[in-house]
């Protein structure tokens, strides 16, 4: 089904802009601060959780004034779907993390399942610490733990569907610079 642009179009028109282009960047410079002071020794790998974590870690890693090694994975629930499913990996890591630090650079913490997951797989196998960093912690009390959360967030936010800076609405708006929550939802 084809899509429909001028309904994309007008989410963006009729959002509401949460938090605009210049406090993400000071919230992406907290983090920043924040991860130097806790894993400089630590001699990290680093996954980017795509798509949606490819923005916060673009602007992120810069910033981070250690050595490290990168890497992506990608396991999604959403599927350019505005509600979630089934865990689906569509990459897993490839470089090895035997007994290495790990951080995990996410777009959000919403209700954490796909996160959740990742971190109990970089664990199991062989993952000597993991970490995460995730630019958006949605207020809520629908985590998939009680106990999850990152260890560090750039903002949070309300219970709202949200874009922008990685997050998207049907595929659409993780180039929005800012943070939106459609209006209605």
């Amino acid at each position: 089904m084809p899509v429909d642009l001028a309904h994309i179009r007008q989410v963006m028109a009729d959002a509401d802009c949460l938090y605009d282009e210049a406090q993400v960047e000071a919230a992406i410079d907290k983090v920043a601060g924040q991860i130097n002071g806790a894993l400089a020794d630590r001699n990290p790998v680093v996954f980017c959780v795509m798509n949606g974590g490819l923005i916060f870690s673009g602007k992120l890693l810069p910033k981070l004034a250690f050595p490290l090694e990168l890497s992506y994975l990608h396991a999604t629930r959403y599927r350019n779907e505005t509600s979630g499913g089934e865990l689906f990996w569509k990459a897993k890591p490839e470089i090895s993390f035997i007994d290495r630090d790990v951080l995990i650079i996410d777009d959000i913490l919403d209700e954490g399942h796909t996160l959740s997951a990742i971190i109990d797989f970089c664990r199991h196998a062989g993952a000597a610490a993991v970490h995460t960093a995730v630019l958006i912690d949605k207020d809520h009390q629908r985590k998939a733990r009680p106990d999850l959360k990152a260890d560090f967030v750039g903002l949070s936010c309300i219970d709202r569907y949200i874009f922008g800076y990685g997050m998207d609405y049907k595929g659409y708006w993780r180039n929005a610079a800012g943070i939106y929550a459609v209006k209605g939802l």
